[in-house]
């Protein structure tokens, strides 16, 4: 019986991931946007480096189908599941800092690399090698918290936890210049930096126009692409986060992402916090062993917790510690009053004071412009404020998280609510309890 269990899972998640795979070939946006004398003119200066999506799909889902056939964890031990994963993680961070030395070294000109060449190329070799057993192991075990938590369909988690750890393409995100309004989301090859600033200056010669080019930490195609890191909880959080995507496709709050600003802010807000959570169970049941992974695990955010302690009042004779997310809310919502002002180039001048202002503090943004708070606005912070400024849809998805029941209950009732009125209305709901 176990062995017929396992076949059948294995055969279900196959075609599952075949179900998917086609789906997403046929829906995913293809590289040219709607017809439209601005959206062309974006594709035109893009169009050398559109990212293909259908031939990432169609070498990942192969890669997939054939880690189905036989389950490679099937006799490791948890213990040695969670050890391979740490081993492999730290193998990740010296190729990245294997890769960046070289890099380096080879800007400045330097010989006799041919060593430290041949020790790269072993290493990725190896990382290679080791990436789909890496997959599976995590897969299962945010798959075994979900199951808990009662995403589960005949005893399997469905939609199935599925992800590659790879390379990701960058995205070029397009704001007006006169408001802050994700328009247009175009995904990138890589690009090195003077292509990058190259690209932004050509689009930002159309009038009332702001571009950023960005990397991401994930990409919910199916499997879902995820960026390869040494770091376990961003790694985790990032696979169940995008599983929260995959899952919410088969709900009203899914089938508005791509149709409206407020319904992709809920979304990926919803599918952040979600992540978070689920990655922290996952930490915490399989890694405790492990200080090199717990050391990296942030403390619990307060404002999710349904008893949330005291804040003890600070010592105004202390030196207060730099806050980068005050300081990008202080950012957000004085560029948004300056541009409901029309004054767009103070609004400009102002966000690169700031930005530099982070840097001085450690803090690192190669741009901050109109296009730079219309994407990470829309992940907002549980507690409000940071990108999103003053916008109330992250404090209203943290409450509703904090008065569930559960996980479940409260993505269940997050997959209907794709508008800021509904969500803000059941927030109201929660006071009139």
């Amino acid at each position: 019986m176990p062995r017929l269990r396992a076949w059948l899972s294995r055969a279900f998640t196959r075609l599952i991931l075949l179900l998917f795979a086609a789906g997403f070939i046929l829906i995913v946006p293809n590289d040219t946007p709607p017809a439209n004398t601005r959206y062309e003119r974006v594709l035109g200066h893009a169009k050398d480096s559109l990212y293909n999506y259908v031939a990432w799909l169609l070498g990942a889902v192969i890669a997939k189908l054939g880690q189905t056939h036989a389950d490679p964890t099937a006799f490791m031990s948890e213990a040695a599941r969670s050890a391979f994963v740490v081993d492999y993680l730290a193998r990740v961070a010296a190729l990245q800092t294997l890769n960046s030395d070289l890099e380096r070294a080879l800007s400045d000109g330097a010989q006799g690399l041919e060593a430290r060449i041949a020790e790269r190329d072993a290493l990725a070799a190896q990382v290679a090698r080791e990436t789909p057993l890496a997959e599976a192991i995590i897969e299962s075990q945010v798959a075994a918290v979900l199951r808990d938590e009662g995403f589960a369909l005949f005893g399997e988690v469905f939609p199935p936890v599925s992800a590659r750890f790879t390379a990701l393409p960058a995205l070029l995100v397009i704001s007006p210049r006169d408001r802050i309004l994700r328009e247009l989301t175009i995904n990138l090859n890589f690009l090195p930096p003077d292509a990058v600033r190259d690209l932004e200056a050509r689009l930002e010669r159309e009038p009332n126009l702001s571009a950023l080019v960005t990397p991401i930490g994930g990409l919910a195609l199916f499997p879902s692409m995820v960026a390869q890191t040494w770091h376990a909880p961003f790694l985790i959080e990032t696979v169940a986060h995008e599983w929260a995507h995959h899952y919410l496709l088969f709900f009203p709050l899914g089938w508005e992402y791509a149709g409206g600003s407020e319904a992709w802010i809920i979304n990926e807000t919803t599918a952040s916090l979600f992540g978070k959570e689920v990655g922290r169970r996952v930490i915490e049941r399989y890694y405790s062993a492990f200080p090199q992974v717990m050391r990296l695990l942030p403390p619990p955010d307060p404002a999710l917790s349904a008893t949330p302690a005291p804040t003890p009042a600070p010592d105004p004779r202390a030196p207060q510690p730099f806050d980068a997310a005050a300081v990008l809310d202080t950012t957000r919502r004085r560029v948004d009053a300056l541009l409901a002002e029309g004054k767009v180039a103070e609004a400009e001048a102002y966000m690169e004071a700031q930005r530099q202002l982070l840097a001085e503090h450690g803090h690192f943004y190669r741009r901050i412009n109109q296009a730079f708070f219309a994407f990470y606005g829309g992940y907002q912070l549980p507690s409000g404020g940071g990108a999103g400024g003053d916008n109330p849809i992250g404090p209203a998805v943290a409450a509703l998280r904090r008065h569930a029941p559960s996980l479940r209950a409260w993505l269940e009732q997050m997959r209907f609510l794709t508008t800021r009125q509904a969500l803000l209305a059941a927030r109201e709901r929660l006071d009139q309890r």
